[in-house]
């Protein structure tokens, strides 16, 4: 995941608190001065600080920051945002864990006979996953529709990293959209000894990046002035629908987000069940401008497929001609006369076995043209490869849990900077 928001003014404001925390010599320097910045510059002690800018509802500027972890073994600390899990309800949760936990490891030292203290060690083991599971329900975090999230619904079934939700942009995240506050910029840099001292850093992979599009309800991949660029789950739409319950969309959630985005701001849209990237602009002069360079063939785009059956042939390239099916929308036929001819080139990637006994053939697709439904009617019409994308609902055998189509990657030169951006999102399937 990229920096969700701006650096500026925020890094402008990090460097002051770079300067409070060198002079004054106290990382609580809001309060009693009791935590020494010194004790930052132990092996392996530094932390991560960052700063928001936010504004509220009256529109005025506020400043946030916040660190990462505990500090003098205290998790919440004056002048910092607090920590994200309520102080009753944790010391209620330790009250109930702890003891057992406790008193099963006094009973292990004490205990000679060696097959007993297996047993224990695995009783120890059963609480303590038992503990962890409560804490990581018990630890919750608010995102930008003012929904609460625990960690083990952000994360379901995967495992939950050590620190999860401790990390510094999270905290000040979920502090904003509680207190009804539109954040800005954010910049995070390291302070003390363990990695380059005051240097600056982006979100986390392993546990920040899952986190952050949870509460922003975006994975947002690269964001600058002029653009942001998401990775859309299958079935969220591009844009909103007409009927009021298809409203949510990649261009509402980066509306909610980044306020002054225009009202229509995807610069492409992909398809409800198709995942990948999607161009969002920040205002109007970006978007005529990338409508532009897509109008030129100026955007290289790649996907990634999971066809039915086995491809035998190893590339090649596809142009057919296909129009909008007037009795049976949203669906295309393919038309010589009428059509609109669409071209694709084609990789076979390799030959898969699925779960259920069937074959299934990974590919590689660059459209060189953006014909609606192009990849999909390339993919099953008798004229293409005669295969349709495992999980399509309109021209394959039907969707089990989601189109196994996926947009990995974009290029382009950026019209603003001239700076030639390639940017990529691993295949989720």
């Amino acid at each position: 995941m990229s920096a969700p928001l701006p650096e500026y003014p925020a890094k402008t404001h990090a460097r002051y608190l770079m300067h409070l925390l060198d002079t004054t010599g106290a990382i609580d320097f809001d309060g009693d001065a009791s935590l020494p910045t010194a004790d930052l510059f132990l092996p392996g002690s530094g932390r991560m600080f960052a700063v928001m800018t936010a504004l509220d509802e009256a529109g005025n500027e506020v400043l946030l920051k916040a660190f990462s972890g505990q500090l003098g073994g205290r998790r919440t600390i004056e002048g910092w945002v607090p920590h994200p899990l309520d102080a009753h309800a944790y010391h209620a949760y330790l009250a109930e864990h702890d003891p057992p936990i406790k008193e099963m490891g006094s009973a292990i030292e004490a205990c000679s006979d060696e097959q007993k203290s297996a047993e224990l060690t695995e009783q120890r083991a059963h609480l303590s996953r038992t503990a962890l599971r409560a804490y990581n329900a018990l630890f919750r975090l608010t995102a930008i529709d003012g929904s609460s999230h625990s960690l083990s619904e952000i994360f379901g079934p995967l495992p939950i990293p050590t620190g999860s939700g401790e990390c510094c942009e999270p905290k000040l995240f979920s502090w904003a959209f509680a207190h009804n506050l539109r954040p800005v910029s954010m910049a995070q840099f390291f302070y003390g000894s363990g990695r380059e001292h005051r240097s600056f850093h982006p979100p986390c992979q392993e546990r920040c990046a899952p986190i952050l599009a949870s509460l922003l309800r975006l994975d947002i991949r690269y964001q600058d002035r002029d653009l942001v660029i998401v990775n859309k789950p299958s079935g969220l739409l591009s844009v909103p629908g007409n009927a009021p319950d298809m409203q949510d969309s990649v261009e509402t959630r980066v509306r909610a987000l980044f306020a002054d985005a225009p009202r229509q701001c995807a610069v492409h849209r992909l398809d409800m069940d198709t995942s990948g990237l999607v161009i969002v602009a920040k205002h109007r002069g970006a978007l005529s401008a990338m409508h532009r360079l897509f109008r030129e063939q100026g955007v290289e785009k790649e996907y990634e497929a999971l066809l039915e059956g086995i491809v035998h042939d190893e590339s090649g390239t596809i142009t057919l001609p296909f129009r909008p099916d007037y009795s049976n929308r949203p669906c295309q036929i393919y038309d010589e006369k009428d059509g609109k001819w669409g071209t694709t080139e084609w990789q076979r990637l390799g030959v898969e076995k699925r779960p259920d006994g069937s074959f299934v053939t990974r590919v590689r697709f660059i459209p060189l043209t953006g014909r609606t439904h192009q990849l999909r009617l390339h993919s099953a019409h008798p004229k293409g490869l005669g295969h349709p994308i495992l999980g399509d609902r309109l021209y394959g055998s039907g969707m089990k849990d989601r189109l196994y189509l996926h947009a990995t990657k974009i290029r382009f030169t950026h019209p603003a900077t001239g700076e030639e951006l390639s940017i990529e999102t691993e295949t989720p399937f």
